[in-house]
């Protein structure tokens, strides 16, 4: 088969080429697992951070990509539920213990035998992967294989981030970075919460516009004020200079939602900007995300058909991933960005 695996870690450029396309057997499943056949997948920032170290592989050569949708070609001798033939989708969660307080609360999300999708395990910049079947999700069939692979990842953190929100219908929420998750959130938050109104916070113009097209009443840059204050904020952005500016907008008792697996280094001291009065008192939260569980991506792929949400999404071939992530790098965003395979 085709895939495009990480050797090494390095910089994303124009002029590097971090992953290479080579061939490899087709993978067998085992007993508990399926073989799917990829159709589609998804390029996510954290691709970005993989290969560049921030958050590196346990094991190289790897396999990227976490937004996977494709068709079951076998299933293990255990693997019961799903039949050759299915269309099936797999997210950044690739399995859990299934025996933790966590897993049995359903938040396997926190679990200590954590293991993603293309990082600990072979993900779907490939022609053939496999998962556990029961970390397999069957996708509606009002999407097309290239809009369900966003949702898989984008859309679930995207949909766990606004659960965690608290928001109330008429609260008004902000969204702090405008990429492949929060446009989807936007979305979301418009059908949930009609009365709420949404303030969005991007560094391009373009980004600006963009919320604005999909309903935002105000957007601007992240250093600006809001032009009212905000009961929730959700930060996409993997800087903390953003979630100082964010904190200041936040009303009395706000609840401000960090969405991001890292934050850099390069602008730590923007903490010390923090002023306790301003930015923290009156009892303003600062609410961390890790991870998805399979009930939201479950719930989110029901919530995205009914509503429906049909991400604006932006196709390369399955050798053009450099390609892609060189421009997500660059911000060159609208939408999500797709591998078409096959």
């Amino acid at each position: 088969m085709k895939a495009m695996i990480l050797r090494q870690i390095c910089r994303v450029e124009r002029k590097q080429t971090p992953l290479e396309l080579v061939d490899l057997p087709i993978p067998v499943p085992g007993e508990n697992e399926i073989l799917i056949r990829v159709s589609a997948c998804g390029v996510c920032h954290t691709e970005l951070d993989e290969i560049e170290g921030r958050t590196p592989p346990p094991r190289l050569p790897v396999v990227l990509g976490h937004q996977v949708v494709g068709r079951v070609e076998k299933a293990g001798a255990r693997a019961k539920k799903l039949k050759a033939g299915d269309r099936i989708g797999v997210g950044w969660i690739y399995s859990a213990c299934g025996k933790c307080k966590f897993c049995r609360k359903g938040n396997e999300n926190l679990c200590g035998d954590f293991k993603a999708t293309g990082r600990d395990a072979d993900g779907g910049y490939a022609q053939y992967m496999t998962v556990p079947e029961d970390f397999a999700y069957p996708i509606p069939a009002i999407f097309s294989d290239s809009e369900a692979a966003p949702l898989l990842c984008a859309g679930a953190i995207g949909y766990r981030s606004l659960r965690l929100a608290h928001l109330e219908d008429g609260q008004n929420l902000g969204m702090t970075g405008f990429g492949a998750s929060a446009h989807l959130v936007l979305k979301m938050a418009r059908h949930q919460f009609p009365r709420s109104k949404i303030f969005v916070f991007a560094r391009s113009e373009r980004e600006q516009e963009f919320a604005r097209e999909l309903g935002a009443a105000w957007a601007g840059d992240p250093a600006e004020e809001s032009p009212e204050k905000l009961d929730c904020i959700i930060d996409t952005t993997p800087a903390w200079k953003p979630v100082v500016e964010a904190l200041k907008n936040l009303e009395a008792g706000g609840r401000l939602v960090i969405n991001a697996i890292r934050k850099e280094n390069v602008d730590q001291g923007a903490l010390s900007q923090i002023d306790y009065p301003r930015h923290l008192w009156l009892e303003k939260e600062i609410k961390s995300v890790a991870n998805v569980a399979r009930r939201d991506v479950r719930e989110f792929l029901e919530l995205a058909a009914i509503i429906p949400i049909k991400p604006e999404v932006q196709e390369f071939p399955l050798e053009g991933a450099n390609q892609a992530l060189v421009e997500l790098k660059e911000r060159k965003i609208r939408g999500a960005k797709v591998l078409r395979i096959g």
